[in-house]
């Protein structure tokens, strides 16, 4: 890049924030610049409430499809159990293959929830009209689902 295009460049900041300095190597730095810092504030660490993740891992029953499966984890459960006020997060993940090792997965999907308030969660949404829709859906179509509630080692 030239000079002069390098220059015309370096000045585009200036001429949009009018509080911009431009210190280049030939320029020296404005008094201003060069005050001595007295304060400087670092994090750390961010400090942010317990969540519990829960996992639902299952297999589909007999005659659904996983294309039929996925539709209606599209259509009607990540909507749904998005939407509730307790559920930080909520994904649906397909077991593919086994990463070492003969055969195929011991189960066929993974749901992962994060959930900030799971006292609220059962006291509150398991009974509500929205989950309890959803769950009947769903029993319809997974196998032997195990919902497990697990804890992260430090």
């Amino acid at each position: 890049m030239n000079r002069k295009l390098a220059a015309a460049l370096a000045l585009l900041p200036a001429a949009f924030l009018p509080a911009c300095v431009i210190i280049s190597d030939d320029t020296p730095a404005p008094a201003a610049a060069m005050k001595e810092v007295r304060q400087i504030e670092i994090i750390k660490e961010v400090k942010a409430a317990p969540v519990t993740t829960l996992f639902v891992m299952y297999t589909l029953k007999e005659g659904v499809t996983p294309e039929q499966f996925e539709q209606w984890v599209r259509e009607t459960d990540q909507p749904a159990m998005r939407s509730l006020a307790r559920v930080q997060d909520f994904r649906t993940y397909r077991a593919e293959r086994l990463l070492m090792g003969e055969g195929a997965p011991g189960v066929a999907y993974i749901e992962a929830f994060a959930i900030p308030d799971l006292d609220g969660f059962i006291a509150e949404d398991l009974g509500s009209e929205t989950v309890q829709q959803v769950t009947a859906g769903f029993m319809g179509l997974a196998e032997a689902p195990q919902f497990i509630i697990v804890s992260e080692v430090n």
